[in-house]
């Protein structure tokens, strides 16, 4: 059964990588065929002032490298779990239904969430694209897409309560509790959780970084979920991981293409369901874990929330050369190549840390 059970979980996994691979190229021809890059150069920081840094370390990139590159992610996934799924309804054998992954009580709502987010980052990527023109501002607002992700996890959290019955929230048994309930006030925790997640997608800017820790971190909670026996949840993670390593084949230095918004919000917003679905349901506490697995992601936002308050309560002092943190470094002199693997290592040490604690009292 464990060897089914593995084979389940990976060669879902492969399929994706393969399916990635395949539609790479066809999705980079059609984005630059058609100019899908910004127009012009630049970003605004999170308290929307310019960040001249930033804007001459990218100047050139961001105007010749196309966005959306996330799509092979998401798209690479969709299609192999519907294939599978597929398979099982047209050749209904004991083996098929073995292979099949889409679980109501598993896997709809992570596949919900990353579709839908990603759908949403898709029209912000179209926007940012087609309507910036000569200023450096694009895309949906960061309010707009706090609201929509906020939306999502109301939509979820609400899933979780009622459909699910779940309102607590794991605990190490070394505590000498195996959960404390929140209530109703499960549902506003849910958000909160889903939309700082959410802030971690500033990561992506430099060729490879955000889908190496992507990758990571999502195989990390892989391993849970199958510990946990949530196979299901373990195959629909490889699977992401499998689209995720398709597309860093074309996106490791010189990027093809960038995952920008379309990639990231999809992936942090699926993480975090990911999280709460190894929590109590898997009899875990994959929520507590979460800030260790996705330390790279958390930080890269801390350092975005701490220089702008240290501009403001300091009188414009900062305490990096730019945020996020990645590109402090970048601005530092390392070259970037360097930002990303040595993010990766940090990436991998914290995985394991945050796999150790989520298994910790099992």
């Amino acid at each position: 059964m464990v060897i089914i059970d593995i084979v389940k979980v990976f060669i879902p996994s492969t399929i994706a990588f393969i399916i990635g691979i395949v539609i790479s190229p066809l999705l980079i021809h059609y984005l630059y065929k058609n100019e899908m890059w910004k127009k012009k150069s630049g970003k605004v920081s999170m308290d929307g002032k310019e960040t001249p840094i930033f804007n001459g370390l990218h100047k050139e990139k961001e105007v010749g490298t196309p966005r959306m590159g996330g799509i092979v992610i998401w798209l690479s996934a969709f299609i192999t779990i519907i294939l599978f799924w597929l398979i099982a309804k047209i050749f209904p054998t004991s083996a098929t239904a073995k292979i099949d992954f889409l679980s109501r009580n598993q896997t709809w709502i992570p596949l919900f969430t990353l579709i839908g987010g990603s759908l949403v980052g898709l029209i912000d990527d179209y926007l940012e694209i087609k309507g910036n023109g000569g200023h450096i501002a694009g895309g949906l607002s960061l309010k707009k897409r706090i609201l929509v992700v906020a939306f999502i996890g109301f939509l979820c959290a609400l899933w979780f309560y009622f459909k699910l019955d779940v309102s607590t929230v794991g605990l190490p048994h070394v505590l000498g509790l195996q959960a404390i309930s929140l209530g109703w006030l499960f549902i506003p925790f849910f958000i909160a959780v889903m939309v700082f997640i959410y802030s971690g997608g500033v990561i992506d800017g430099i060729d490879g970084l955000a889908g190496g820790v992507f990758a990571i971190t999502f195989s990390a909670y892989a391993i849970i979920a199958f510990y946990q026996h949530q196979v299901n949840l373990a195959a629909f993670c490889t699977v992401v991981v499998g689209g995720i390593l398709g597309f860093l084949w074309f996106n490791i230095p010189p990027a093809r293409f960038y995952m920008s918004e379309t990639g990231t919000m999809g992936l942090t917003i699926t993480l975090a369901v990911v999280a709460f679905m190894t929590d109590s349901l898997g009899g875990g506490h994959g929520i507590l874990a979460l800030p260790i697995i996705a330390f790279p992601l958390i930080i890269t936002t801390l350092s975005d929330v701490i220089q702008i308050i240290s501009k403001k309560i300091r009188n414009g002092k900062k305490v990096f050369l730019i945020a996020p943190l990645h590109h402090h470094y970048e601005a530092k002199g390392w070259p970037p190549y360097k930002v990303t693997m040595r993010y990766w290592v940090i990436s991998i040490i914290f995985a394991i840390m945050g796999i150790i604690f989520a298994l910790v009292g099992y």
